[in-house]
């Protein structure tokens, strides 16, 4: 079974003046169960509104997403059950503290306190957060602290599916890094993730198959070593943030989609 499924997929969005925006134009892929599937694209591009349609929040106005077999718009609950998201907006009751958010969220899944408080404790000693923080309230920490606080929720349940917009942002390098094999761990006991990013390395290092979208188009999906050594016969010292330059540059509506 396929765990991400999108067929024919856009999304529309009106300004005030009456101008449609195509977040997302006619998009269609799928995600193998147990992959890393990067997202990479530039800002305003439409990573987080795929990411946001996948995650129900909200409705395509063409096509099908589906979710191990489940359709985001007909079966919204039963796709809520298998996934968590993080982003760089994450939302907190700010007012409470880091466990109290913590220990919601693990009720919400049905976990039991003793096991969440143990999960909690693994999760952030592996981020390297301050357990001495864990009683202090969320609006009290940094951006940096907040985003550790949403990794380790979404990491305290085990979800079927990941969706993982931008997770390292304003994480140090040595958190980023924890982030990353917390990643993988995850990939190597059955999640499967998607993960949105701007870090060319990260992308490369933990990704089985990224794709890279510009304007709400699907330019390239590929796997990431294959798409650089087939840009190296153009380009002898290309990488990653080459073939991420050379499908989004000036000559962007004269490429052709090309599936490695």
């Amino acid at each position: 079974m396929l765990a991400v499924s999108v067929k024919n997929v856009s999304k529309f969005f009106k300004r005030k003046k009456g101008e449609v925006v195509k977040a997302i134009e006619n998009m269609s892929f799928d995600v193998q169960k147990g992959e890393i599937f990067g997202i990479l694209g530039p800002n305003g591009s439409g990573k987080s509104t795929l990411i946001r349609m996948i995650a129900t929040l909200l409705i395509p106005d063409e096509g099908s997403i589906k979710v191990f077999g489940h359709d985001v718009n007909k079966e919204p609950e039963k796709v809520r059950k298998l996934i968590h998201r993080v982003s760089v907006e994450a939302s907190f009751f700010k007012k409470l503290s880091a466990y109290e958010n913590l220990f919601f969220s693990a009720g919400i899944y049905g976990l039991s306190k003793k096991y969440a408080l143990k999960k909690i404790h693994e999760l952030m000693a592996s981020i390297g957060f301050n357990h001495s923080r864990l009683k202090d309230p969320i609006e009290d920490f940094s951006r940096g602290m907040q985003q550790k606080v949403s990794i380790a929720r979404a990491f305290l349940t085990k979800p079927s599916l990941l969706l993982l917009d931008e997770p390292t942002t304003g994480l140090d390098p040595r958190a980023k890094r924890e982030v990353q094999e917390l990643v993988h761990k995850a990939s190597t006991e059955g999640s499967t993730i998607l993960l949105s990013t701007h870090d060319m390395d990260e992308a490369y290092k933990l990704c089985h198959r990224i794709m890279i979208i510009h304007k709400g188009k699907l330019v390239v999906i590929g796997e990431p070593k294959k798409l650089v050594e087939n840009l190296r016969k153009k380009y002898p010292n290309a990488s990653l943030e080459t073939v991420f330059f050379e499908y989004t540059g000036e000559n962007f509506e004269q490429i052709d989609l090309e599936v490695v």
